[in-house]
C-alpha cells in the first residue's frame, strides 16, 4: 500500500463505427497503443455510427452489450475484423460473434430488439457532433482532435507526443 496517490491515466476517446473499415485498420494502432503504456492510457470507444453503413448502429448497441456481459473490446475486435462479413450479413452476425466468444448469444438478440442501449449510443454520436466529429475513427486526446478519416498515416505517432507530453505533466 502506498501512501502516494497514483496519476489518473491519460484517457484517449476513439470515435469509431463497427462497420467501418478505417477503423478495423486502426486497432494496429490501439493495440500498439496498448501495448506501449499499459494502464497510464485509457482507451474509451465512443460510438459514432455513420448512416451510410446500414449496421453500425446495431453493431454499436451490440457492443455495449458485450461491455455488461465484460468482453467489451475482445468483442469490438471481432466485429471490425469482419466488416465486410458485416455489410453483407448484418445482425445475424452479431449474434453469431458473441456466440464465438462465449457471450450470452439470445441476450444479444434481446438487447438488439428492446434497444436497452440506444441511450448510450445516441449520447456518443450527439457528443461526437458537438465536438466536431464527421468522421471515422476520430481519436481525442488532452484537447486535440486527430481525424483519421482522412488518413491514418502517422496519427500513432501522434497521439504517443500527446500521450507522452501528459503524462510527463503528471510526474
Amino acid at each position: 500500500m502506498s501512501d502516494s496517490p497514483s496519476a489518473a491515466p491519460v484517457v484517449l476517446d476513439l470515435w469509431c463505427e463497427l462497420q467501418c473499415p478505417d477503423c478495423h485498420l486502426a486497432l494496429s494502432d490501439v493495440r500498439a497503443l496498448r501495448a506501449r503504456y499499459g494502464d497510464r492510457l485509457e482507451i474509451r470507444l465512443r460510438h459514432f455510427p455513420l448512416e451510410k453503413h446500414k449496421h453500425a448502429y446495431a453493431a454499436a448497441q451490440a457492443a455495449e452489450e458485450a461491455v455488461v456481459q465484460g468482453e467489451g473490446w475482445p468483442y469490438i475486435e471481432a466485429v471490425l475484423a469482419r466488416t465486410a462479413d458485416l455489410a453483407r450479413t448484418g445482425e445475424p452476425l452479431l449474434v453469431e460473434i458473441a456466440g464465438e466468444l462465449g457471450l450470452d448469444a439470445e441476450e444479444f438478440d434481446t438487447a438488439l430488439i428492446d434497444g436497452r442501449h440506444l441511450l448510450i449510443v445516441d449520447a456518443d454520436q450527439a457528443e461526437g457532433k458537438a465536438i466536431g466529429v464527421t468522421g471515422t475513427p476520430t481519436y481525442v486526446i488532452g484537447d486535440e482532435r486527430l481525424d483519421g478519416g482522412k488518413s491514418q498515416e502517422g496519427l500513432r505517432e501522434r497521439i504517443e507526443e500527446i500521450a507522452d507530453r501528459l503524462l510527463a505533466a503528471q510526474d
